[in-house]
């Protein structure tokens, strides 16, 4: 994966297959720590200590449609090799907490990438989950938990042209309203 916004796509996707009910990603910018945290918690069936030391090795995965999970341990090597750490804590029944910290200025560090367009999917393709989705860059955050939304549109698909403009615009806005003000 080129970018870390896929990255984050992953996890959440796995969080979804977990069963997760909420799904909370926080992307913190720090440019005076010079650090760039991402975080990904879920509520979803988590996983014994046993698969969390497991879970970082590429030939150990929980899906049935392939042999091998690649994406934490790729974020892992990635994280590593810009002065950073990919961290999980997770308990069964309870859910999964994956944390990936990188050096921001690092010159390996791979982009960000497109945050609205992976927030949007997400909701979107997955609209019986509750998403609470924050960036903060220093001391300017965008913060959106999608319960207030969904309960304005009353049972209106989030798939609606209307509704799927308003929700890029609004994605897109908050991102980079943060990043300009930052």
């Amino acid at each position: 994966m080129r970018e870390l916004a896929l990255h984050l796509l992953d996890i959440a996707e796995n969080s979804v297959a977990a069963g997760a009910k909420t799904i909370r990603i926080e992307i913190v910018e720090d440019s005076r720590a010079d650090r760039l945290q991402m975080k990904i918690s879920d509520d979803g069936k988590g996983m014994s200590e046993e698969m969390v030391q497991k879970v970082i090795d590429p030939f150990i995965t929980s899906r049935t449609t392939r042999k091998v999970g690649l994406g934490l341990p790729l974020l892992k090597e990635a994280a590593e090799q810009c002065n950073g750490s990919l961290r999980i804590s997770s308990k069964a029944g309870e859910g999964t907490e994956v944390t990936v910290d990188f050096q921001r200025s690092h010159i390996d560090r791979m982009p960000l990438g497109d945050l609205a367009t992976t927030f949007l999917n997400l909701l979107i393709a997955n609209p019986s989950v509750h998403f609470i989705f924050t960036y903060r860059v220093d001391q300017e955050t965008f913060y959106l938990d999608d319960s207030s939304i969904k309960n304005e549109l009353q049972g209106v698909s989030l798939t609606e042209p209307v509704v799927l403009t308003f929700l890029r615009n609004l994605f897109e806005s908050g991102i980079n309203n943060v990043r300009v003000a930052a």
